[in-house]
């Protein structure tokens, strides 16, 4: 059998018990068993951003990475694809979740296939998974399966709701199959626009001679 697929799970959620990471751990629990059904597995690793609040806030103000934080950045980079859960607040999905990826380097994410979920206490929020969220993981440049899953109250008792989580499960284990992801980054990394020093040392060559790294650096152009 390969190796098992790497699952990151975030979950946004703030209470305890929360209809958030429930939201979430039924989507993992549901890529599992379809993996387990086409003879391969899945390994699940959760970040609760609850627990990180505290250095997501540190990293906004000084750029310092704490090392729960950067635990989640590893798992995140290692993993093969992301379940992104959030309660939305006023129209808008949680800034605790929004202040995380903001501190993430840009090209963590790249062609990592996302499904989007979210949970609210009114219908009337389900536009901002694909009004903020799918633009959010686009401007990461991740790739979020066509189906994502919101969840006012009267959905938890809905049968479409287990149909949603199958068919958005069952994208993200397409796409974990297929390596794109891998194959983007093997084939095509140096095609992407990189910030200096934001790729761990695999950034596009940068002539530090020219004249506009010499200015930057406080030289002088030639």
């Amino acid at each position: 059998m390969d190796k098992p697929f790497k699952l990151a799970v975030v979950s946004a959620g703030t209470s305890d018990p929360s209809s958030t990471r429930l939201l979430a751990d039924r989507l993992a629990q549901r890529v599992g068993a379809l993996a387990g059904q086409r003879d391969g597995s899945v390994t699940v690793e959760v970040i609760d951003l609850r627990q990180l609040a505290t250095e997501i806030t540190t990293a906004l103000i000084s750029q310092l990475t704490g090392p729960k934080l950067q635990q989640a950045v590893t798992v995140l980079g290692e993993a093969d694809g992301l379940i992104v859960s959030t309660p939305v607040y006023k129209a808008g999905p949680s800034g605790l979740l929004t202040s995380f990826f903001q501190v993430l380097d840009n090209d963590l994410l790249i062609a990592k296939p996302v499904i989007v979920a979210a949970t609210a206490g009114t219908a009337r929020h389900a536009l901002v998974l694909d009004e903020q969220l799918r633009s959010l993981f686009a401007y990461m440049r991740a790739l979020t399966v066509p189906t994502s899953v919101f969840t006012a109250p009267e959905d938890w008792n809905d049968p479409s709701l287990g149909r949603r989580l199958d068919r958005a499960a069952i994208e993200l284990l397409l796409l974990m199959e297929s390596g794109f992801a891998t194959k983007v980054r093997d084939e095509s990394w140096q095609s992407y626009q990189h910030e200096f020093g934001s790729a761990g040392g695999t950034e596009v060559s940068i002539d530090l001679n020219s004249d506009l790294m010499r200015l930057a650096a406080g030289g002088s152009a030639a």
